[in-house]
């Protein structure tokens, strides 16, 4: 399997030392025991993104330790003055294959994020994002998304979080991990569907909510859409629980559809193959 969400460093530094940090050999032991053969590594640089920060160079550094079982992204806060200098000498210095996870304080479609947009469509870059109630945030029906999809189009949007796994129904609270049956007729069913550039990420709370609470539905998306899931844990602490572990192998897919949801797709996308 290819975990196309992954995090390491002092991230839960406001609650050490009950949440310490998880170094990046601690972090290959848990995925040698869950059965993970590589990790994308996300860099976390805005201060609204998490309690603590991983930065590019800790992901270049622990890549350059696992370089057959890491992956480095790079991430930059697009309010640093010096972004775009930053994201091209971490593309062109070492190697780093995407951009994220890219998750602040302004809106999606900011014209500060859409000049760290407009470098990822430059290099052809995925860019994998949180859209929240209060990060990135966007209106309902995803419309700031959307006109970034169509602005960017060569940039691979790998989208994540409450308010954008929300929008897989089309009653859409815009926030938190809503519990029930889902209404047909959600903003992401249409917009997985209509944009060859834009791609699921199934991580976290958020996308693991969004395939259980209502397992029929789940089923007839995962058929629309399988081409465009990628399977992801969001681990951030040491000896966090992770049930999307369980349910890529529990889950009833054919045998094709399983593998590209862990790990076919992003081979596509990393260019791997």
């Amino acid at each position: 399997m290819i975990d196309f969400h992954v995090h390491m460093g002092n991230l839960g530094r406001e609650r050490y030392p009950e949440k310490p940090p998880l170094g990046v050999d601690q972090l290959i032991d848990w995925m040698d025991r869950a059965g993970i053969d590589k990790g994308v590594l996300l860099p976390l640089e805005s201060p609204e993104g998490s309690w603590g920060y991983f930065l590019t160079e800790e992901a270049v550094a622990a890549r350059n330790r696992y370089p057959e079982r890491l992956i480095a992204f790079l991430c930059v806060d697009p309010r640093y003055p010096n972004a775009a200098d930053f994201i091209d000498y971490f593309v062109t210095r070492h190697g780093c294959k995407g951009l994220g996870e890219h998750v602040n304080g302004l809106a999606f479609d900011d014209e500060l994020n859409k000049a760290i947009y407009a470098k990822c469509d430059e290099y052809s870059l995925p860019l994998v994002f949180e859209i929240n109630s209060a990060l990135c945030y966007d209106d309902v029906g995803l419309p700031r998304l959307e006109a970034c999809l169509n602005e960017f189009p060569n940039v691979t949007w790998v989208g994540h979080g409450p308010a954008f796994w929300s929008a897989i129904s089309a009653e859409d609270p815009r926030e938190g991990y809503p519990a029930g049956p889902i209404a047909p007729g959600g903003a992401l069913d249409r917009l997985l569907a209509q944009y060859d550039n834009l791609y699921a990420d199934l991580s976290a709370g958020s996308g693991y909510n969004a395939m259980t609470r209502d397992p029929e539905f789940a089923q007839g998306f995962i058929e629309r859409h399988w081409h465009k899931l990628l399977w992801g844990s969001d681990i951030v602490y040491v000896n966090e629980p992770v049930p999307q572990i369980a349910w890529i192998r529990e889950i009833e897919l054919p045998p094709d559809v399983r593998y590209a949801i862990a790990e076919g797709n992003a081979r596509r996308v990393l260019g791997l193959d």
